[in-house]
């Protein structure tokens, strides 16, 4: 019985309701007071995993500025990154990330809030839950999506920007004593691999953002521009060059992300609906899938530099693909 609610609840108050708030309004002569965006709690769940994400970014950041001078580099970017890839660590990280981006956008939280007021938090939770990709009707989210997905196409830049590096060092470093030396180390670096997630602390904390500035892409948290002003999250496709194809937001993916932001602004307590929206299953699979492909080029491999090509190609890049909220439009 939900699946008609989806569009009451999306076209009903939006066209409606809304329509009638602000008719009654102006009879009054006063206007309906605009709902004030609450950040998400510092100890949240949503924010816990969301400085799981930005933490990954620092890790990313620091991969890409690291010296690989010695075995020990490539071995540290290796296990810093892999230990993210177990499980939904990552995902849960990113779609809560993404939902705090989303929620900076008052006109959303607030169509989002008025729905939850004329339904109930009970319903608007359950209509979320059974099909995130309504709330992108809603008022104000066409631009929280542009936002969403202009924060994270920039940071999987960043990682295919950083798997270039790795990847042309795979091939200077065969120039190198110690990098075309035959590694014995295959069964350590699996190991390595494999527990890396038992042994990640994520203390990391983001700090609330400061000056106006709103929070956009983790990548941009780091660096010799973290403190520079930021401009809005750029659209996609607003960087494309001749004969690239044209993405377009993967409407499931960023309905999750904003069905997340919106069931933030509304419950008060129960995290059920939210840990069920949090898990993207296919995206987890992907992860763990880059992970494992990670270990086999590792094991395939004789010499130190490989590792960088194995770093570029599974550790960054293909986690990378699997991050991405944008898709290639579908032929009609």
């Amino acid at each position: 019985m939900i699946t008609p609610l989806l569009a009451i609840l999306s076209v009903s108050l939006l066209h409606t309701g809304v329509q009638e708030a602000a008719e009654n309004a102006d009879e009054s002569g006063t206007s309906e007071p605009v709902l004030v965006l609450e950040p998400a709690p510092e100890t949240s769940t949503l924010r816990l995993h969301a400085d799981t994400y930005a933490a990954y970014h620092s890790d990313v950041n620091e991969a890409g500025s690291r010296e690989l001078t010695s075995v020990s580099a490539l071995d540290a970017t290796m296990d810093s990154l892999a230990a993210y890839y177990t499980d939904d660590r990552l995902v849960d990280a990113q779609i809560a990330y993404a939902a705090l981006v989303a929620a900076q956008h008052p006109e959303f939280i607030d169509s989002v809030r008025a729905i939850s007021d004329y339904y109930g938090a009970g319903v608007t939770a359950a209509s979320l839950m059974n099909d995130p990709v309504f709330v992108t009707g809603f008022m104000g989210a066409d631009t929280a999506s542009d936002n969403v997905v202009g924060a994270l196409t920039t940071d999987t830049r960043t990682m295919n920007t950083v798997a270039d590096r790795y990847r042309e060092a795979a091939y200077d470093l065969q120039s190198q004593t110690w990098a075309r030396t035959r590694a014995n180390d295959r069964r350590t670096r699996l190991e390595q691999i494999e527990s890396g997630s038992v042994r990640l602390q994520t203390p990391f904390r983001m700090a609330e953002p400061d000056n106006g500035r709103r929070l956009g892409a983790a990548s941009d948290l780091f660096g010799a521009s973290a403190n520079a002003p930021r401009p809005e999250a750029p659209t996609p496709g607003l960087a494309l060059t001749v004969g690239e194809t044209q993405l377009q937001p993967d409407e499931r993916r960023v309905g999750r992300i904003l069905a997340v932001a919106a069931l933030q602004s509304i419950e008060s307590g129960d995290m059920r609906a939210m840990d069920a929206l949090l898990a993207d299953p296919a995206v987890g699979r992907c992860i763990v899938s880059a992970r494992l492909n990670l270990a086999q080029c590792v094991a395939a491999g004789h010499f130190k530099y490989e590792d960088a090509f194995c770093i570029a190609e599974h550790a960054l890049e293909e986690v990378a693909v699997c991050l991405t909220t944008t898709r290639e439009p579908v032929a009609e």
